[in-house]
């Protein structure tokens, strides 16, 4: 399938490297509107540029448009690609508000065409084999969530400095705009919403808690928008999750699944090859866990009872990727897309449920003094079977 670039700033040197894994997919041509940054994507990877939007849709060859835009542009450049008869993937967030999302949805449908988007980590192996778990009732009926994406305070680590491989800067006071919690609250989100169904109700809180962000002494940088978000999210199926986001406290991608026979447990969603361990209850395991001596020498845990065990991953992978600090695949989504699309099925990262986790996390963001109420649904998703794992986990 042949797709197409609006966008070639700094998450765009992420895609087109990771593009290389799927044959299926080739790159026809890209698009900036700043034209310097066009100019040095184009001879940086050796690939077609249009001089703007409007040329790249004229193109009939090209199928897909990968909107990489800056998130305020997410919804203007979406809709003029499926206006244009063209299928979307979209980076995170869908859109910058709940009701431009719903739009895009409604004008996919109307005009048969795929829109899909961002983050697609449910699609990954450590995502996969926690499913598989799930399924197999490891840990019994699940009762409740604790996850965490903390990532630290950016601002204190040089993000100016920061530049991709063809010399884009790092989009540090965008991600700052838009606020951790619409950047970050899907990784985990994405996951809870495949492995639980449709969600009801949100009660969160939302501050901004560190509003100057300056990166450089000399260079105030005020942002309002909320650096710290927590939310308590209530499932249809009765799986309640709470969810805590920040560019405050030190780095935590962890999750635990607690079922009524005992714990799942993730260091890093951000790592697709993380290790899942589960822990099954047993009264002497519950009794020496109150100890607080435990937290200090783990060594003695383990003189009393075994460690938590690895559970077999879908697909095995070396020890450095699965201790790796960070190691996602962002084509994978897209390739997904282009595979539903020739074939003409349903995507695995399907609209209605795109629009869901949108809501979901704009519920968050936007931290309404009562519960909210979640209006949106989805059909349920399937985890991969043996065949897809193939075909869409790269060696």
């Amino acid at each position: 399938m042949r797709i197409g670039f609006v966008g070639c700033g700094y998450a765009a040197d992420i895609y087109i490297q990771q593009l290389k894994k799927y044959s299926h997919l080739e790159l026809a041509a890209v698009t900036d509107r700043d034209h310097k940054r066009l100019a040095e994507f184009g001879a940086y990877y050796s690939v077609r540029t249009c001089p703007s939007v409007e040329a790249l849709l004229a193109d009939p060859n090209i199928e897909m448009i990968v909107n990489l835009t800056n998130p305020s542009s997410h919804f203007e450049v979406s809709k003029a690609c499926l206006e244009a008869g063209k299928h979307v993937y979209s980076e995170k967030p869908l859109t910058m508000g709940f009701l431009d999302a719903q739009e895009l949805v409604e004008l996919a449908n109307v005009k048969a065409l795929y829109l899909s988007s961002a983050p697609c980590g449910v699609l990954g192996e450590t995502a996969q084999t926690l499913w598989r778990a799930l399924n197999n009732h490891e840990i019994g009926a699940v009762r409740v969530v604790y996850a965490e994406l903390d990532d630290g305070p950016i601002q204190l680590r040089e993000p100016h400095l920061w530049r991709s491989a063809s010399g884009a800067p790092s989009p540090y006071r965008d991600e700052f705009e838009v606020g951790c919690t619409l950047e970050h609250a899907g990784y985990y989100l994405t996951w809870f919403a495949a492995f639980f169904g449709p969600a009801k109700t949100v009660t969160a809180f939302s501050a901004c808690l560190w509003p100057d962000k300056r990166v450089v002494p000399e260079e105030p940088l005020y942002v309002p928008t909320p650096d710290f978000s927590v939310a308590c999210i209530a499932f249809e199926s009765g799986v309640v999750v709470r969810l805590t986001n920040s560019i405050l406290a030190p780095h935590n991608h962890g999750v635990q699944i607690v079922g009524d026979q005992g714990v799942l447990t993730v260091d890093d969603c951000w790592n697709y090859s993380s290790p899942v361990h589960f822990d099954r209850y047993s009264k002497l395991r519950l009794q020496i866990n109150r100890f607080p001596i435990l937290k200090k020498y783990p060594f003695v845990k383990s003189l009393f009872a075994s460690h938590p065990r690895e559970y077999p991953p879908v697909k095995k992978a070396s020890w450095r990727r699965r201790y790796a600090r960070h190691r996602q695949d962002y084509a994978r989504g897209i390739a997904e897309l282009a595979r539903a699309i020739t074939e003409k099925r349903p995507a695995r990262l399907p609209a209605d449920y795109c629009l869901h986790v949108h809501e979901l996390v704009w519920a968050i963001q936007n931290a309404p003094h009562a519960p909210y109420q979640v209006t949106t649904t989805f059909k349920p998703l399937r985890p991969l079977d043996d065949v897809a794992l193939k075909e869409f986990i790269p060696i």
